[in-house]
């Protein structure tokens, strides 16, 4: 059965825990992302939900790319795509090693649910193919009205998933958006020009992206 609400983000413990069990249904996870929620699967225990106190943040007026980066790239054979093979993509992050990880949160209940997400239009994927139309990164995410929430990233190839970032900002900047939420920070996210933002703060950028 499709959960029909979420408790609200400020009851969330100092984690950013807010919600435990549930199901992974398109509905549920359309209320859950417009709610500045996110399911987050931990290892014997039932399906979690959270609200971060701080929340990564990637405003795409402040994405920084560096010179060598930017020269790498330029001479890299990279091709990009976008939903040309959402599956594989999903597939890719979950069997990408984590730094400190020794398992992976991608189970393959999260794999079936974002599947289906996919096909229900509100999913979407990024690759990074070589010259050859080998698939050597990329990125998955949710995409809701203006609201981007990227989920993972891979790579098979030094760059590729830099790469693969990059041009993501590029694609959904045409689209009108202006930031994306990346979850939790990372050492990349950093290097990019992302920001933690506090949870209070997220909730009215959600509010303004809605109901304007």
């Amino acid at each position: 059965m499709a959960i029909i609400e979420f408790p609200p983000v400020e009851s969330a413990d100092p984690h950013g825990l807010v919600g435990v069990g549930g199901d992974l249904e398109v509905s549920s996870l359309l209320l859950a992302y417009t709610s500045g929620i996110f399911p987050w699967p931990h290892e014997g225990y039932p399906l979690l939900w959270f609200a971060p106190p701080q929340r990564a943040v990637l405003f795409f007026d402040e994405l920084h790319v560096s010179r060598r980066l930017a020269k790498y790239l330029r001479k890299a054979d990279f091709h990009f795509a976008v939903d040309h093979d959402f599956e594989a993509v999903i597939r890719a992050c979950q069997k990408s090693p984590r730094p400190g990880q020794s398992g992976t949160w991608i189970t393959r209940a999260m794999i079936r649910a974002y599947i289906e997400f996919h096909r229900a239009g509100y999913a979407h994927s990024f690759e990074v193919y070589d010259s050859s139309k080998k698939l050597v990164g990329g990125l998955y995410g949710v995409w809701i009205d203006k609201l981007f929430c990227g989920e993972s990233m891979f790579y098979r190839v030094e760059g590729a998933s830099k790469f693969a970032l990059i041009k993501t900002v590029e694609h959904l900047r045409g689209q009108g958006l202006s930031w994306l939420d990346a979850q939790v920070m990372t050492p990349l996210l950093e290097s990019f020009g992302a920001r933690d933002v506090p949870r209070q703060q997220y909730m009215q950028m959600l509010v303004e992206l809605f109901h304007r």
